[in-house]
């Protein structure tokens, strides 16, 4: 593959080549250094790089200044490719080597979080923390052993499955639900052993279920959304998402347009899902996992065209979800921009929610996921 598909690959494209970054106005009150409470996204990433030469990024104003108002404190970022493919494990080693050198470049806006010590480090040095995932195991290429390998690399998250089947098991839109394979059962043994967390977003419900199941550390779904209020397979059922709970994971809802049968997502739609998803699990198991870039999207006719592309790249690989389209983008409309965190909170308050629930739901609960499964 080519650079530009490389980076899309490992998510840096997503973040800087997908579609122009940058949404609405920010409120023009910074987030205080000194708040206790964490603001997590657990699927997202932190746009918002120009790059003055090939292979060069450097961090624009608007994120420098994103991160100096704590409009986030923890982004769980993709490293690696996702979906079956030719060379996996050696893009996804491409992948972290990428990002290790945007961070390299960047020291006093980002910190690499391995570890619970990380997250406290980062939060006093008034950086980003920066978690490595992977949205799928197809960087293994079969050998479960390299759950080792990339846990030594930095990459303290790995999803299962991506939508479709791979050696590990189903993904959500495969029709036989299959659930997982003998291998998909050891890579979770890896997993757990290696203290890296287990992320089963994207699977079929068997695989959910007999995920969550198999492993003995506290797993996460960590970006969907509740499949009893909208029917699409990206969704989680109830039963998984209880189940998920009563292990001591943690649910992350998306601002994606699989919160809505048909369109545009809007707040009203977010916030239904966070209220179920409360409902069902309990306040001290849902997070958020926005999906997102942190500065948002432009809306105009060029980024009109590109998530044509986009979505028709997707569906040309048999990756895009019902839900997808060419003429809707993901994101929630009303936090489309970099303090949606300070938005939604504002909101849920206004809804009726305690502080400390609102603590726990944009931050607290995935910082309290990633002490248990990590250690020190």
């Amino acid at each position: 593959m080519d650079r530009r598909e490389f980076l899309r690959a490992t998510g840096v494209a997503g973040l800087t080549l997908a579609l122009p970054a940058i949404a609405s106005a920010q409120d023009a009150r910074s987030r205080p250094r000194n708040a206790r409470s964490f603001y997590v996204d657990a699927q997202g990433g932190p746009d918002g790089f120009d790059e003055p030469e090939p292979g060069r990024f450097v961090a624009s104003q608007r994120l420098i200044d994103a991160i100096r108002e704590r409009r986030i404190d923890i982004i769980s970022a993709t490293v690696a490719p996702v979906g079956n493919g030719d060379n996996r494990f050696r893009g996804s080693v491409e992948g972290i080597a990428t990002w290790d050198g945007i961070l390299a470049a960047h020291p006093t806006l980002f910190a690499k979080i391995e570890s619970a010590a990380d997250i406290d480090a980062a939060r006093r040095a008034g950086k980003a923390g920066l978690i490595y995932n992977f949205q799928d195991t197809v960087a293994l290429e079969g050998d479960p052993a390299r759950v080792d390998t990339f846990a030594a690399l930095g990459v303290k998250q790995i999803q299962l499955t991506y939508n479709k089947r791979n050696i590990a098991g189903d993904g959500c839109l495969e029709r036989a639900n299959a659930g997982l394979s003998d291998f998909g059962r050891e890579v979770i043994a890896r997993i757990n052993r290696a203290r890296v967390l287990l992320d089963l977003s994207h699977a079929g419900q068997r695989t959910q279920a007999e995920g969550i199941a198999a492993s003995t550390a506290p797993p996460a779904i960590t970006h969907s959304g509740c499949r009893a209020l909208v029917d699409f397979p990206r969704n989680t059922h109830d039963a998984e998402m209880r189940a998920l709970a009563e292990k001591g994971g943690v649910f992350g809802v998306y601002m994606m347009p699989f919160l809505r049968p048909q369109g545009q997502a809007r707040t009203e739609d977010l916030l239904r899902h966070l209220d179920h998803a409360v409902n069902v699990c309990g306040e001290d198991h849902v997070g958020i996992g926005t999906d997102n870039p942190l500065l948002g999207f432009t809306i105009n006719d060029e980024a009109r065209a590109a998530q044509r592309r986009f979505f028709e790249e997707r569906a040309a690989r048999g990756i895009a979800a019902p839900g997808e389209a060419a003429d809707v983008f993901n994101l929630v409309e009303g936090y489309n921009s970099a303090d949606r965190y300070d938005r939604l909170a504002a909101d849920l308050r206004r809804r009726g929610w305690s502080q400390t629930r609102v603590d726990k739901v944009l931050g607290d609960n995935f910082v309290r996921l990633f002490r248990e499964v990590w250690g020190s």
